[in-house]
């Protein structure tokens, strides 16, 4: 489990996490959502150790990670895939890939990995050649989401993966999300499509200005009228 205790944060001088507590088990998505500016990514930066938080604990399978080097805590196997992807765009999807692994020396696991990513996402195999920056937005989603794959992740905290993209290339993607829990990953998500977050995570949270408001069952709060009028546009 990924539990964040009372987790506070400052980011550029302002205070965006405010003693935010979270849960999110492995084989199960959980999903935070909130407005721009809420807190959100924050939260996921303080998850991976890009973030120093001021006060409180993240814990990690019974162990506190907060303070630990971010490439630790990638080692301990939580993976981030950034909003907008960031993918490599001078390099070639086979190698973006490879970037995934850089702390790993497994080679045939490595290996392995690379085929279990391309079943994931088969475009990805047609176009290992080609150039990051050639590809289309939503097949440099599935190549960032596939690099954080490549580390071994236990835990993949997904921000934003359906920004910019069309709506067909946005369904094929959370179907995929749904089988990264199915088959035991842990995920957090991020997400502004708030109505197919809902869908497919099984515990979600609503962030505001750095709070916790609500959370609970995803079926729950898409009937509360908060959540209806603020997120759904009901």
């Amino acid at each position: 489990m990924l539990k964040l205790s009372a987790v506070s944060a400052f980011y550029g001088g302002i205070q965006a996490l405010k003693a935010v507590s979270i849960e999110a088990e492995e084989g199960s998505i959980t999903t935070l959502v909130g407005a721009n500016g809420a807190g959100k990514s924050t939260t996921l930066c303080a998850i991976s150790g890009l973030v120093k938080i001021s006060s409180g604990q993240i814990i990690y399978h019974d162990k506190a990670i907060n303070g630990l080097h971010p490439q630790k805590i990638l080692k301990l196997g939580i993976a981030q895939v950034p909003e907008r992807r960031g993918v490599f765009q001078e390099m070639s999807v086979y190698d973006n890939l490879l970037c995934g692994a850089y702390l790993r020396s497994d080679t045939k696991a490595i290996a392995s990995d690379i085929e279990r990513v391309y079943n994931y996402f088969p475009i990805l195999k047609d176009k290992r050649k080609q150039m990051g920056k050639d590809l289309s937005g939503g097949q440099q989603q599935m190549l960032a989401i596939g690099r954080a794959l490549m580390s071994n992740p236990k835990f993949l905290l997904l921000d934003e993966p359906s920004l910019g993209l069309a709506p067909l290339v946005i369904e094929e993607l959370f179907k995929t999300i749904q089988e990264f829990a199915d088959s035991g990953y842990g995920v957090l998500l991020i997400e502004q499509n708030v109505n197919m977050a809902m869908q497919i995570a099984r515990k979600a949270y609503v962030m505001e200005l750095g709070n916790i408001v609500l959370q609970g069952d995803p079926k729950e709060l898409c009937n509360n009228d908060h959540v209806r009028k603020a997120y759904l546009g009901i």
